[in-house]
């Protein structure tokens, strides 16, 4: 069963372990004021071939741009061959 959050008028906070069927609270336990159940952002990772690398802060995204400072004129001169010869191909099928 999930843990909701309440929190009510007065600044008082409480967690309830209730059924997803079950009605929300209204009142607060401690002071009987109106309570309104508190949202969270659920915590969503997304994973997969289907999803840019930029999108999340990664260990091996960090070497990479490191391996690059270390030896960007080396790694972008041969980035900026494959990138010739790809327009060169691309040209020549067109």
């Amino acid at each position: 069963m999930p843990i909701y959050e309440y929190r009510c008028e007065n600044g008082h906070t409480f967690e309830v372990v209730q059924r997803m069927s079950d009605d929300p609270l209204t009142s607060c336990e401690t002071c009987e004021a109106p309570a309104a159940r508190v949202l969270h952002a659920p915590a969503v990772h997304f994973k997969g071939s289907g999803f840019y690398n930029t999108d999340y802060g990664t260990a091996r995204r960090n070497r990479e741009s490191a391996d690059k400072g270390d030896s960007g004129g080396d790694k972008s001169d041969s980035t900026s061959g494959s990138s010739s010869d790809s327009s060169s191909s691309s040209s020549s099928d067109a």
